[in-house]
């Protein structure tokens, strides 16, 4: 059985290999680059952008109610988001050490670069360096805690788990005891 799964797993992997190549492609269709952190559009394509471009007062006006009602019940979660990224990064820096894993590497996950694009004006700016971090910490988080499982507990669940990250695939099956501690320390010494 475990045959079957790796077997469709590789296939999973194979497709989000051609889904970044497909990205890939899009990038060349839209005539961007990236230099470092910064994205760089051909000028005509950033001057089509600008021309795109919703004034932030006219875009306001034109805001449904509720979207104004909830903005500000949506930019409080800032503060929890900002408190579990600086929680979560002093966790995975004095754990990881200790346990000798292989430290996450935060900026691969809370990328900020939609706010770069000529045709958004200041406030649907301001909602995509909001979104970009907040999904951002989420993913990073998981991806410490995936690492802090693989580490202390690396057995599937006897029920099917929605959405498992991307090591669970690695893990011991549930009830199969007898390989478990030579596992561990095989799972254990992955994550170095």
């Amino acid at each position: 059985m475990n045959e079957r799964i790796n077997e469709i797993t590789d296939k999973i992997d194979k497709l989000k290999k051609q889904l970044r190549d497909e990205f890939d492609k899009k990038q060349q269709a839209f005539n961007y680059r990236l230099e470092g952190k910064r994205v760089k559009f051909e000028q005509e394509v950033l001057d089509a952008h600008r021309k795109l471009k919703t004034a932030t007062l006219p875009w306001l006006f034109s805001a449904k109610i509720r979207n104004i009602i909830s903005a500000p019940f949506i930019y409080s979660m800032i503060v929890p988001i900002a408190f579990f990224d600086l929680t979560i990064t002093c966790y995975q820096h004095i754990c990881f050490r200790l346990y000798g894993i292989r430290r996450v590497v935060r900026s691969k996950y809370i990328v900020l670069d939609r706010h770069q694009l000529a045709y958004l004006n200041g406030i649907q700016k301001l909602n995509c360096l909001y979104c970009g971090y907040g999904n951002g910490v989420v993913a990073y988080t998981r991806e410490v805690i995936a690492r802090t499982e693989q580490y202390w507990c690396p057995i599937k669940h006897a029920r099917k788990v929605v959405g498992s990250h991307r090591h669970y695939k690695k893990f011991v099956d549930y009830g199969e005891g007898e390989n478990y501690k030579q596992q561990l320390i095989k799972l254990r010494d992955d994550l170095r």
